[in-house]
């Protein structure tokens, strides 16, 4: 397992409520990601007779079309502003599941307390991610299924976060780069020995919302914590934050440039096993 200072550990946790807390998740993921959700639902093979939980939910991207089924779902997330966003699209759509305030890497649930486990683009951001790979396998009961979407590290989403990291602080020692979730190795080694029936496919969710590349990246400067992370710590040096901007127009260009005008295909990976 992981060896890491505790307390360390909580100064992670608290810079990562902070990020998520920061912009508005909601209106990104209504906005671009909002089809990843169903997708995943229908992958897992959910249904009215599931008990189903959904790892670093955030807004409710999948859980709430998960609910949506009649499943019995608990959205857990790290970020108390996430879940009250939640809460508020899944009351008015008329749905009702469990929201609960969870680390993914320390999951308050009984082992094998869950008929599938799910994350959309969401534990892919858990810091250490043996740990979190460990707490959802332990919490799906066997012959349950598990699904995720995660970016990948040669997509856009992987790109931007390269393109992000000369301009971030350091990462904490003894964590792991978020886009790794989407490497089929990566995963293999994470769930290996603990489930079989694995299947990962690379598909790409098709942005069509922007008219220009400077729309992208007005819209996610407003929104995006990670983004608005970045440029906060970026504030006393004008220089980096023109030139962090030429970048991520010069990364938004070259995504778009092979579909023609603004359309981009951000590629993922969606994994599907069942728990052994």
């Amino acid at each position: 397992m992981v060896d890491f200072d505790p307390e360390a550990d909580r100064v992670i946790k608290a810079r990562l409520r902070a990020i998520w807390s920061l912009g508005n998740y909601a209106a990104v993921a209504a906005e671009t990601v909002s089809p990843l959700g169903p997708v995943l639902v229908r992958a897992a093979g959910i249904s009215g007779s599931d008990r189903v939980l959904d790892i670093a939910a955030g807004t409710g991207n999948a859980a709430i079309p998960a609910a949506e089924t009649g499943a019995d779902v608990t959205a857990s997330d790290l970020t108390p502003d996430l879940l009250n966003s939640g809460k508020q699209l899944a009351l008015a759509r008329y749905v009702h599941l469990t929201w609960s305030l969870a680390d993914a890497e320390d999951l308050p649930y009984p082992d094998a307390s869950f008929d599938a486990v799910i994350s959309c683009v969401g534990v892919m951001f858990a810091p250490h991610h043996r740990l979190a790979a460990a707490e959802l396998l332990r919490v799906c009961r066997p012959g349950g299924r598990i699904g995720l979407i995660n970016w990948t590290p040669e997509g856009f989403i992987g790109s931007l976060f390269a393109v992000l990291k000369p301009y971030s602080p350091p990462p904490p020692p003894g964590t792991q780069s978020p886009p790794l979730w989407g490497n089929r190795e990566h995963i293999e080694s994470l769930l290996a020995g603990q489930v079989r029936q694995f299947r990962a496919e690379r598909r790409t969710l098709l942005i069509d919302r922007f008219a220009a590349p400077e729309d992208f990246l007005a819209f996610f400067k407003a929104h995006y914590g990670p983004l608005l992370a970045v440029y906060e710590s970026l504030a006393p040096s004008p220089d980096r934050i023109n030139a962090l901007d030429e970048e991520l127009l010069e990364l938004v260009k070259r995504y778009s440039a092979r579909a023609g005008g603004m359309v981009m295909d951000w590629e993922y990976l969606l994994v599907t096993a069942t728990r052994s």
